[in-house]
C-alpha cells in the first residue's frame, strides 16, 4: 500500500478524519515530553504542540514527504524520517509516545510497540489508535461495503493489526506494557455531497486507493455508482467513524 502520496492527497483523504480525532487523542499525553510515532502530516503533533509546547514533542515518520509536509508545519519541532520498529531516540527519552491511525500499517506491529516503550521512561504512557474496521465503524465502511459487493475477493482493512476489539489491548500486553487499557474515540465529518467524499478515493492513498488505482474504468465507475447508492443522494454527507484506543505503561 502507498503512503509516499503528496501531503495534500493524504490530508483530502484521512485529514478530515485524522484532524478531529487528533483533538481527543493527544489526551493520552500526560504533560511531559511527548512522541508521535507515525506523525503523518502532523495532525496530532500539532495538537500535542498545542497543549504541550514545541519543546515537549518530537515526531517521526516513514514517508519523506509526510516528514517535508510536518516539518514546513511545525518548523519548530523535531520531526524525523524513521519507520516505528526503529526510532532514532535514546532509551527513557519520552514521558509518552503516542501512535495515531498506525499500528495496522506497521511491518510489525509488537516490534513497533516495544520500540515505542524502549523511548519511553519507566511508568510513561504508550498509546495507539487504529479505526474500527472489521466492525464496520470506520470511516471508509461504505467504500469497503460497495467493493466487496461488486468483488468479494476484495481485500479490505478488517484484518489489519488493532482493526477489532480487543486486538489492541493484546498487541500492548505481548508488547510488554502493563495496566493496559482499551476504549474507543468517535468523530465525525461531514462532505458537501457525494463527489467531495468519493474524490479522496481517486488519489491513491492507502489500501483503499491503491484498490481503486488497481480497477479499469467500467470497474471503477461501477464501484462510484455502487458507492452512491449506499450514501444519502441529496445534500451534505456526514460520517461517523470510531477507533479503538488503547493505552498501557512501561515496566
Amino acid at each position: 500500500m502507498s503512503f509516499e502520496v503528496a501531503a495534500d492527497a493524504y490530508g483530502r483523504f484521512m485529514g478530515r478524519y485524522s484532524e478531529p480525532l487528533a483533538t481527543q487523542f493527544a489526551g493520552f499525553a500526560e504533560g511531559g515530553r511527548t512522541l508521535d510515532v507515525g506523525c503523518g502530516t502532523g495532525a496530532l503533533t500539532a495538537e500535542l504542540v498545542a497543549r504541550l509546547g514545541h519543546e515537549l514533542v518530537a515526531a517521526a515518520d516513514p514517508s519523506a514527504a509526510f516528514v517535508a509536509a510536518a516539518r514546513a508545519r511545525l518548523p519548530e519541532v523535531d520531526i524525523r524520517r524513521a519507520a516505528a520498529e526503529d526510532l532514532p531516540f535514546a532509551g527513557g527519552e519520552f514521558d509518552a509516545a503516542l501512535a495515531q491511525l498506525v499500528v495496522h500499517f506497521m511491518a510489525d506491529p509488537v516490534a513497533g510497540l516495544r520500540e515505542m516503550a524502549r523511548v519511553t521512561r519507566p511508568g510513561g504512557v504508550v498509546a495507539a489508535c487504529v479505526w474500527d474496521h472489521a466492525g464496520g465503524g470506520g470511516p471508509l465502511a461504505a467504500f469497503w461495503t460497495a467493493a466487496r459487493q461488486l468483488d468479494p475477493q476484495a481485500r479490505d482493512e478488517s484484518g489489519l493489526a488493532g482493526a477489532r476489539h480487543g486486538h489492541l489491548a493484546e498487541l500492548f500486553a505481548a508488547a510488554g506494557l502493563r495496566d493496559v487499557e482499551e476504549t474507543s474515540l468517535t468523530v465525525r465529518t461531514t462532505f458537501a455531497g457525494f463527489d467531495d467524499w468519493w474524490e479522496p478515493f481517486t488519489l491513491g492513498v492507502g489500501p483503499a486507493g491503491d484498490y481503486v488505482k488497481g480497477l479499469d474504468a467500467a470497474r471503477r465507475d461501477a464501484l462510484r455508482a455502487r458507492c452512491a447508492t449506499l450514501l444519502p443522494r441529496h445534500g451534505p454527507i456526514e460520517i461517523t467513524a470510531s477507533a479503538w484506543t488503547a493505552s498501557g505503561r512501561v515496566a
